[in-house]
């Protein structure tokens, strides 16, 4: 998220606020329109009821660090992104506990006291997200030479840091932070999980598209739509409702919603005539 501040100016932010309305639509798309696909397919899908739960909650986990990076590495609105990430983590203090309630009641017809730790939640938000960005706007401003200079390394280290989280929830075992699946279970989620995140790219994009908002807005939406907290389902489902089986979409899901949301802004970002390479591969200007 320091790698992404860098990327970012004041004017960024300054812009948004004068054309608020790819911010209330993106806002709206991620608030309300990902939890109705998720009970959707929740309804269609012949899972046990433990796991249509899990989709739920991974529905009403607004994106977070990762989908902030990835509309910075497929050129979308990096500020809109950052801006998105702070005001939606703020909401779902209260969407959650709402959507996710509906959502025992709906499959397993009852209810539960689920509130988020407000003040974990918190510091998730400001200490992983918003700070460390922010932290890169200030050397941005003040430091540009410097800035200039980390810039393009800073992009390389941010890829392999991914490169190694990734590899960790895949190949570790549960001891080590790994994602602890079953062959059994990865085949029984996947194409759920899968129609879930393709559905909630394209309603983001298309949204986004519909409202009459550049390409730019549509990318970051679609990242923001498509590209869940995951790390916010499994404190969800795991620490406060304390079912492993309501863990197991997001895990899934964390294993791939990285990629598909990169081929996806590729082929958008090519079909609409922009850069398809990631920033990573720009060269420094001459």
């Amino acid at each position: 998220m320091f790698g992404v501040g860098l990327s970012l100016t004041l004017s960024d932010f300054l812009n948004i606020i004068r054309h608020p309305r790819a911010f209330f639509s993106a806002l709206g798309a991620q608030m309300i329109g990902l939890p109705i696909i998720g009970f959707i397919i929740s309804l269609l899908a012949p899972l046990p009821a433990e796991l249509k739960v899990g989709l739920i909650i991974l529905a009403a986990s607004p994106g977070g660090a990762t989908s902030g990076f990835l509309t910075y590495l497929w050129r979308g609105n990096v500020a809109l992104s950052l801006s998105l990430t702070a005001v939606n983590s703020f909401l779902t203090l209260f969407s959650i506990p709402i959507v996710v309630n509906i959502g025992l009641r709906v499959f397993m017809g009852r209810e539960t006291d689920l509130h988020l730790p407000f003040w974990e939640t918190v510091s998730q938000i400001f200490f992983i997200t918003i700070i460390p960005a922010f932290f890169g706007l200030f050397v941005r401003r003040n430091f540009p030479v410097f800035a200039d200079k980390i810039s393009k390394p800073a992009k390389y280290v941010m890829l392999v840091l991914l490169a190694i989280v990734f590899a960790i929830k895949m190949f570790a075992g549960e001891n080590y932070g790994g994602a602890g699946l079953e062959w059994r279970d990865f085949m029984i989620i996947t194409p759920f999980a899968l129609l879930q995140n393709a559905g909630c790219l394209f309603f983001g994009y298309f949204f986004l598209k519909y409202m009459g908002l550049p390409h730019s807005s549509r990318i970051t939406a679609a990242m923001e739509s498509g590209v869940q907290n995951t790390t916010l389902a499994f404190l969800i489902a795991n620490n406060l409702l304390g079912n492993q089986d309501m863990v197991k979409p997001a895990l899934v899901y964390s294993l791939y919603s990285f990629w598909t949301a990169c081929i996806f802004a590729y082929n958008a970002n090519k079909i609409n005539g922009v850069k398809s390479t990631p920033t990573v591969m720009d060269e420094d200007e001459k």
